[in-house]
């Protein structure tokens, strides 16, 4: 059943974010007043965070003893899992909660750029400096720098930067005399890191720097119990963007959800709701293996109408990990056309074998 404008009511209202915009996929600040739906508590504090895994309990527990000793964090996991919503959490979970928080893109810096980018610098330091800079470390004074893909920085830089960590103090690009800073830094990384310093593409003694505290996001597929929650979520902040009803899944759609490993983790099961409230169409799986061909494109295994439906039956199957009623769902059949398409290959099978059996019977002879 398709999504469709409800002009009798207004979709139920997502949580928003105090500051203005809507809150993160994976964290939901709320004020102490307020009862969340969607999540359960991490800690005893205004934050939450959508999840009820052991792995999200423990890397929640983490991030607040992080942002109360003030320590340098190391976050890795796989793109899309959300790690500077984590970083972003523990900025809000302690001290520096009122002072800012810069996030950088380390993969876009450059070599000739990037030191005055990070540490500011004088006027007239080099060509093109009309004016004093302050630089990224300098204007989060009290707050968090959070270096998104610091896998990425260039090895120029890296020397720099633990400097910066050990000694608390930058040097303006143009200047005489370093200038002392407080700073928490979250670094994130996408990348084995132990691997890059084997490989000397990141230095050792910044990656132990890095790490005082490391957390590992897990991707969604290893966190299925939290999909339910994410779906949930989402649906309802989509619903009340685009103004449609809340989409209720039915058990079959919510076991497939969860059943799907999620290549794209959690950013990509947004994108997927999000494109059916776009579309006003029910959220369905992402295609296995990327897009359809075009028409034209493809050509069939093989004419054999009983072996093609065979095939696609064990496809379906393969999808679904062995469950009918899901797969009979991929299949546009009912589940128990499905048991009779099952039992039919079964039977042709077994026919099958007594046809061979019989000719090697009568050859003996």
């Amino acid at each position: 059943m398709a999504l469709r404008p409800a002009s009798f009511a207004r979709a139920e209202t997502a949580g928003r974010d105090p500051r203005g915009g809507s809150l993160d996929p994976t964290v939901v600040a709320e004020s102490p007043a307020a009862t969340p739906r969607l999540a359960k508590p991490a800690a005893a504090n205004t934050n939450w965070v959508l999840g009820t895994s052991p792995a999200m309990r423990r890397s929640a527990k983490a991030i607040e003893r992080a942002a109360q000793v003030e320590c340098t964090v190391l976050v890795s996991g796989e793109t899309g899992t959300g790690k500077e919503l984590w970083a972003r959490l523990l900025h809000r979970s302690g001290p520096r909660a009122a002072k800012t928080f810069i996030p950088v893109n380390c993969a876009a810096l450059t070599p000739s750029l990037a030191e005055s980018q990070l540490f500011g610098h004088e006027k007239g330091a080099f060509t093109g400096a009309a004016g004093r800079s302050l630089g990224i470390f300098r204007a989060a004074q009290g707050g968090v720098v959070f270096l998104d893909e610091i896998g990425e920085m260039p090895m120029e830089l890296q020397p720099k930067l633990l400097r910066v960590l050990q000694q608390r103090e930058v040097l303006p690009v143009g200047a005489t005399e370093p200038v002392p800073i407080d700073v928490q830094v979250v670094a994130a990384t996408n990348r084995d890191l132990e691997k890059e310093v084997e490989k000397g593409t990141f230095r050792e003694d910044l990656y132990y720097r890095l790490n005082m505290i490391e957390l590992r996001v897990p991707p969604l597929r290893e966190r299925a119990e939290d999909i339910p929650a994410f779906i949930e979520f989402f649906t309802e902040l989509f619903a009340d963007r685009y103004r449609l009803p809340v989409w209720k899944p039915s058990a079959d759609d919510l076991a497939a959800f969860c059943a799907f490993e999620w290549p794209g983790n959690v950013r990509q099961l947004e994108h997927v709701i999000e494109q059916a409230y776009v579309l006003q169409t029910e959220p369905t799986l992402p295609v296995k293996g990327g897009a359809k061909p075009a028409a034209g494109t493809a050509r069939l295994p093989c004419l054999d109408l009983a072996k093609l439906r065979e095939r696609a039956i064990r496809e379906a199957l393969e999808v679904t990990r062995g469950h009918k009623a899901r797969a009979a769902k991929l299949l546009g059949v009912h589940a128990n056309t499905m048991t009779r398409l099952l039992k039919e290959i079964e039977e042709s099978k077994a026919d099958d074998a007594g046809t061979t059996g019989d000719d090697s019977a009568a050859d003996g002879e």
